[in-house]
């Protein structure tokens, strides 16, 4: 690979970052590997200890076919800073739903949704058998190894993945309700519910053309559509999903659950005939790529607003702020303070040990409601 200097192998049980990777002119660019005959596209990171986090994870996931591979890790100096460049496979087939757009007059069929579905599944099986959620499974992070026909889609960018733990994940965690959203129960259960709510929309996206918190043919979303998604309240319009048997629909549903704990789990979806049996899926043609073609000046909308959805769903408990609730100033709940009622409100919370409060039972419904999906 020119411009580079590799200074040893790659530890095969964690990644083994090297030291002093030599840059031509202080640039660096994608080129080829003769050891394995990839392409291969260099991501410079800051290091730091989330920065280490993020490859470590990443690099534990790497086996799996569906999941972008790391080559290499180097530590180095760029323009004065501590770095650390992340020597991967160049993925440079495009975005999943761009290469739909892209088919011109061909057809795309429920067979292929089936198989496209069963990749992304099985790169998500993966890091949950490792015990680790994405929690950022979205359309521009699933790319596709080359323009070929039969390249592989593969899952990628794992800024926001996070490892979860084998027990206790229905633990109530400690905090203050006013201050968490949008899913009150413990972190394992929830991160990995999230990447099952992602493929819950792009499974409804690739049947159709357009996903399920939005609308029809993209217009804006008003209040009211933001109450039906609060609500888990979405429709399988016609002439979309006119010829979608009932039975992909069922299975939608139980990926878009609003309470994570009724969600569909990983294991649950690739075991469900329309994903195990995708060769027996029929090849109906559906409206997919027409509806993406006819929608795409308004795609970018579409994927921010997934965007804007996941970020909600990433509730990192260590960075909620963790008060004694007679010690809050917030302004609203000293005026609610004030009214009666409240007093049977707070009889329902209680304080763990560590002096948070925490809701038990009944006081679970004065935190926000279950919906995983917007900001309001």
């Amino acid at each position: 690979m020119s411009g580079y200097l590799f200074l040893g192998k790659i530890n095969q049980k964690r990644p083994h970052v090297n030291r002093g990777l030599t840059l031509k002119n202080n640039s660096v660019c994608p080129g080829k590997s003769g050891a394995h005959g990839v392409s291969l596209l260099p991501q410079m990171l800051q290091d730091c200890p989330k920065a280490r986090r993020e490859v470590e994870l990443h690099w534990r996931a790497s086996q799996c076919a569906h999941i972008v591979r790391i080559m290499d890790v180097y530590e180095n100096l760029y323009q004065g800073r501590k770095c650390l460049l992340i020597v991967m496979e160049c993925l440079d087939g495009g975005e999943l739903f761009s290469r739909i757009q892209d088919r011109g007059d061909q057809a795309f069929t429920e067979r292929e949704a089936s198989e496209i579905m069963k990749s992304i599944g099985e790169a998500i099986q993966y890091l949950h058998s490792i015990n680790i959620a994405h929690r950022d499974v979205k359309p521009e992070n699933l790319l596709y190894t080359s323009k070929r026909p039969n390249a592989v889609l593969k899952l990628t960018d794992f800024g926001f993945a996070k490892e979860t733990t084998t027990h206790n994940s229905l633990a109530t965690p400690c905090y203050t309700p006013y201050y968490v959203a949008p899913e009150v129960l413990g972190p394992e259960k929830y991160d990995k519910s999230c990447d099952m709510w992602s493929l819950g929309v792009i499974m409804y996206i690739l049947l159709c053309g357009y996903p399920p918190f939005y609308s029809n043919h993209g217009l804006a979303i008003s209040p009211g559509m933001k109450k039906r998604i609060r609500m888990g309240q979405y429709e399988f319009p016609n002439p979309e999903w006119s010829e979608v048997s009932e039975e992909v629909k069922q299975l939608i549903r139980n990926l878009l659950k609003t309470d994570p704990t009724q969600r569909m789990t990983i294991t649950e979806f690739m075991n469900h005939p329309w994903i195990m049996q995708s060769m027996q899926v029929p090849q109906t043609p559906l409206h997919t790529s027409r509806v993406l073609k006819e929608e795409k000046d308004l795609w970018e909308d579409v994927k921010e607003e997934m965007t804007s959805a996941l970020a909600t769903m990433r509730v990192d408990y260590e960075q909620i702020k963790i008060k004694k609730i007679e010690d809050s100033s917030n302004p609203l709940l000293m005026k609610r303070r004030k009214k009666p009622s409240l007093g049977v409100c707070l009889a329902a919370l209680s304080v763990c040990p560590c002096g948070c409060v925490s809701v038990r039972g009944p006081a679970a419904a004065l935190a926000p409601s279950a919906w995983p999906g917007m900001q309001f």
